[in-house]
């Protein structure tokens, strides 16, 4: 419980209330932080029980007694304030405005808020680059296999959509974020095409390798000892989404990772990894105070038409194909949401009603299934802190109703769809006169493929 009052001439005072350990609780569960405890760990004006929340309340309206209290709204977590209380208070109450207030305070990141950030994210880049180079050392042969008995750290492999979480968690815990921001998002081969595929259950795809056309020095992928294969990878992609908390802060980042070819693309799956790169990277590059979200989001639907275009998976006119809006079969969700004590930090701020938001721009109203599934819908303000993660996506869902449009070559589509799913996210701060990339994981082609090789 928090109260805060505004003392005669002593400005803001917060005060906290913590409940009294329960011996039968504690029992079963740890016992909640002593006053002292909470005293150390908390900057309020007083630390008291729960059980002194009336009477300190009663103190402090008593210097105010036409004041008008505000409280969260009813529920289980925030019970209203009791009938004894109420019916000698005779200011007013009401939940209308606390709530949204402190939604849209959260908006705004304070310096100590950006460190924990920036904290969560330098622990979740590590922990991606880990699964990278696990990929990169099995693919180079360096893992030598066990069949049976314990196996350590240093020979595990990832050949699992499960395993690359564990091994993600583990790199997280081992640095002291003890929970992820959110379920971690392990999507291997086709099944990146699914945007929250949180089952994390399948083992990657096995095959015949095949080497490609355009080939450079491609090698298998195997789970065999220095070469020696016993299983194959079909090249494929691992689109990995996960990020640690810190002190209750969010981290989100993706990397989509090339699996088979020896840690490298296929042709195709490098054409659409560069296309989702550009989108992010000009993306980032228009982040600055003022924007409006709206704007650089339609950019990357511009990007995406454009780029098809030259990969002839669209046919037409660009105007025609983009004002169409068939882009959204393939980019279907938000380039990104505000982030901070949760993922989605907070929807009801970030994208307020739409009836009440002025901001939106005209040309938002000619397509507007592209902005559909946007979490933010605002001018950018210096502050803020949220993700940019274009994606590019070949759903079999989202596919079936383009099947006979005109827009679409579907003899090179069909060339694409086995790539699945490629997404690259960053989460970014905005200064006051541009961003700053609290993600520190690579993401360029280059440095993907020679760390999933092995070789770098």
């Amino acid at each position: 419980m928090l109260a805060v009052d505004y003392g005669a001439g002593s400005g803001v005072q917060l005060h906290l209330f913590v409940p009294r350990e329960d011996p039968l609780e504690t029992m079963w569960s740890p016992p909640p932080p002593t006053l002292q405890a909470s005293t150390d760990m908390f900057d309020a004006h007083s630390v008291k029980y729960t059980d002194d929340f009336l009477s300190t309340l009663t103190t402090i309206v008593a210097q105010c007694p036409d004041a008008l209290i505000h409280t969260l709204p009813v529920s289980p977590q925030f019970p209203s304030l009791s009938k004894k209380f109420s019916a000698n208070f005779a200011g007013s109450t009401t939940s209308a405005y606390l709530l949204p207030a402190l939604h849209l305070a959260r908006l705004i990141k304070t310096p100590y808020e950006i460190e924990l950030i920036r904290k969560a994210n330098a622990i979740s880049s590590r922990a991606h680059e880990v699964i990278m180079r696990v990929l990169g050392k099995d693919a180079k042969g360096l893992i030598l296999g066990q069949e049976e008995g314990v196996v350590m750290p240093d020979q595990w492999r990832i050949e699992k959509e499960a395993e690359a979480e564990a091994i993600f968690v583990a790199s997280c815990r081992r640095e002291g974020a003890n929970h992820q921001a959110y379920l971690p998002i392990c999507a291997s081969a086709q099944r990146a095409s699914t945007l929250h595929y949180c089952c994390n259950d399948r083992e990657f795809a096995w095959g015949p390798f095949i080497p490609q056309q355009d080939a450079h020095d491609d090698l298998p992928h195997t789970n065999g000892a220095n070469g020696v294969s016993k299983k194959i990878f079909i090249p494929q992609v691992l689109l990995l989404d996960a990020g640690c908390e810190w002190n209750n802060y969010a981290s989100d980042i993706t990397r989509t990772t090339p699996i088979g070819s020896g840690g490298k693309f296929t042709k195709e799956a490098r054409e659409i990894y560069s296309l989702v790169l550009k989108m992010q990277n000009d993306s980032i590059a228009a982040l600055k105070p003022g924007v409006h979200w709206d704007t650089i989001h339609l950019e990357c639907h511009k990007t995406l038409v454009k780029r098809f275009l030259e990969l002839k998976i669209f046919k037409g006119n660009e105007d025609e194909v983009l004002h169409s809006g068939i882009s959204a079969s393939f980019f279907p969700h938000g380039l990104g949401h505000s982030l901070g004590l949760d993922v989605h930090d907070v929807p009801s701020a970030s994208k307020p009603d739409a009836k009440f938001n002025m901001t939106i721009p005209t040309e938002s109203e000619q397509n507007p299934e592209f902005y559909r599934y946007l979490r933010l819908r605002l001018p950018l303000e210096a502050g803020m802190v949220l993700t940019v993660e274009p994606g590019v996506y070949f759903s079999p869902h989202l596919l079936a109703p383009v099947r006979s449009s005109p827009y679409v070559d579907h003899e090179v589509l069909a060339r694409y769809e086995s790539v699945g799913g490629v997404r690259i996210e960053d989460v970014l701060l905005i200064t006051e006169t541009g961003s700053e990339n609290l993600t520190t994981v690579g993401k360029e082609v280059d440095w993907i493929e020679k760390v999933c090789s092995g070789r770098a």
